[in-house]
């Protein structure tokens, strides 16, 4: 059982927009969510999920918004959390911020969604690629005959539409991890934690296969490799793109990835962590009512590596005034709306030390303090650093099923009668591609590598099988034929004589013509030389 209705309200608890799914509970019940969560909040007891009588209202915030669901009955609450939060990614990515004003000017399309996003309180489509595809923000044409469901809803791959096409084909991958740790004051790490995501940034054309091989452990073990660079992944979430079968059999990521970017694959790993920017605090409380603090910042990682944006926030007592500061470097802000201070580094090399000094006024000391003192938290990005030592070992395109060989046929120049030889016929020629017929000369190559060329001119110039195939395919520029040059001699200019095994044609005995072999490598152009002393 999931939600029977969704509402969005805004900061005072007003509903902006809501929508009833299941009509077993009274839509009006949603006025008491509000002064219940403030009765918790004042308590100190605030939950996710709060109850009036037989209604239990889960609930999220994001800016100034309040995303509620409600259920009359055993719901499972973490696929209705899961369902909110992808309510909010939907709609942060039609209006770029998911706020009250996007909200109140886009009433009808959010409509629109919220009907495609649950029906009858189970969650249906709730990827953005397709809901994209027939729910936009402009106008559409009035179709005639009976609509007709998005091709991406029904396919096998739902999450890639077709017809894709790019001019050229990228693949961006980063793979982001985020450090959770826990410090006593007496520098012992309590916990610690290391949590992963892959995130891509695919623009490929068609239908791309790719794969993905990390270092991981299970992979190392069952192979026999050192475990000296594996890593042991937990709680492994993937996307719905990849191929859990495989991964299960060779730990080997395969999948068709969806179009732009997307999260490939989350995990975490418990794990004893270095802390990467050691913190040394000391603080002095003067009878003079003021207090005095001394911060030193250790960066702990490789020289080579820079943390950059790094934030040290320092809490200080509530009636602290008169801020004095003074660093070695970076600035330092006081924030007394949250009763901290915040010193910005913008860069941090690592093996470096930096101290900060801060002097506060105290008008109402009295005695020491009888909560908990707040721990210093910090927060940094290290480009090209992943602190699990997580690696991609291979990746590229998944090997594709062999192909049909393309049948290969000679049109004879100036004449329209097909001729099918092995060798190369007398008055020249292309080779054409475009309507093969059925009985056509089918050599054997392999299609999508640059042997393509060896192998058809190896087949073809049957004469000049004393050839070596270096000596007749050179992978060079294009040629610089003009529009009203001759590719290939008249029958006056070509010598009786034949070139012997023996000899090398140079450079400029020859003319230069590009194969049209489809399959070949696209970053290079394959060019046959044919010598000009052969008989044609």
């Amino acid at each position: 059982m999931s939600a029977s209705a969704v509402y969005v309200l805004d900061l005072k608890g007003k509903v902006l927009i809501c929508r009833n799914y299941r009509g077993d509970v009274d839509m009006s019940e949603v006025e008491h969510f509000m002064p219940i969560l403030m009765e918790k909040e004042e308590e100190g007891m605030l939950s996710p999920i709060l109850a009036h009588g037989g209604v239990r209202f889960m609930w999220i915030k994001h800016n100034n918004l309040y995303l509620v669901a409600t259920s009359k009955k055993n719901a499972c609450v973490s696929l209705v959390f899961s369902f909110l939060y992808k309510v909010v990614q939907v709609f942060s990515e039609y209006f770029k911020e998911l706020e009250e004003e996007s909200i109140r000017d886009n009433f009808v399309i959010i409509y629109e969604l919220l009907d495609e996003l649950m029906d009858f309180g189970y969650p249906q489509t709730t990827d953005s690629k397709i809901l994209q595809e027939y729910i936009t923000q402009e106008g559409h044409k009035l179709e005639t005959g009976a609509p007709r469901p998005p091709a991406t809803v029904t396919n096998a791959v739902s999450w890639r539409s077709e017809g894709i096409k790019y001019r050229k084909n990228e693949v961006f991958l980063d793979v982001i991890e985020s450090v959770n740790l826990l410090v006593s004051a007496n520098g012992n790490v309590l916990r610690s934690e290391i949590v992963g995501s892959i995130k891509m940034r695919v623009f490929l054309s068609g239908m791309p296969e790719l794969r993905l091989g990390l270092n991981d452990k299970v992979l190392f073990d069952n192979t026999g490799r050192g475990k000296s660079k594996s890593v042991e992944l937990e709680d492994v979430k993937f996307h719905q793109c990849v191929r859990l079968s495989r991964f299960e059999n060779d730990r080997t990521i395969s999948f068709i990835p969806p179009d732009g970017e997307f999260e490939l694959m989350s995990y975490r790993l418990n794990t004893h962590v270095k802390p990467l920017i050691w913190i040394e605090s000391v603080i002095e409380k003067h009878s003079h009512s003021r207090i005095e603090y001394m911060i030193k910042a250790k960066s702990q990682f490789k020289r080579r590596s820079t943390a950059n944006n790094v934030e040290i926030h320092i809490p200080v007592p509530n009636d602290a005034d008169s801020p004095k500061f003074k660093t070695t470097v970076g600035s330092v802000k006081w924030v007394p709306e949250n009763s901290e201070i915040v010193w910005s580094i913008k860069s941090f090399p690592g093996g470096k030390e930096y101290l900060m000094r801060a002097h506060f006024g105290l008008p109402s000391v009295e005695a020491e303090d009888k909560e908990g003192k707040p721990p210093i938290s910090v927060k940094f990005e290290i480009p090209y650093f992943t602190t699990s030592g997580i690696q991609i070992t291979s990746s590229g395109p998944s090997e594709r099923p062999r192909q049909p060989r393309p049948r290969w046929r000679w049109a004879p120049g100036g004449s329209t009668r097909r001729k099918h030889l092995p060798s190369l016929p007398q008055g020249g020629g292309a080779l054409d591609t475009s309507h093969p017929p059925s009985h056509a000369w089918d050599p054997s190559f392999s299609r999508h590598t640059c042997s393509t060329v060896a192998t058809l001119v190896s087949d073809v110039l049957s004469p000049t099988r004393g050839l070596s195939v270096r000596s007749l395919v050179s992978l060079s520029p294009e040629s610089v034929w003009g529009k009203g040059s001759k590719i290939f001699p008249s029958r006056d200019q070509t010598q009786p004589s034949v070139l012997s095994s023996s000899q090398t044609p140079k450079r400029s005995e020859t003319l230069a013509r590009p194969l049209a072999a489809r399959g070949s490598c696209p970053a290079r152009r394959a060019t046959v030389l044919f010598p000009s002393c052969w008989t044609l």
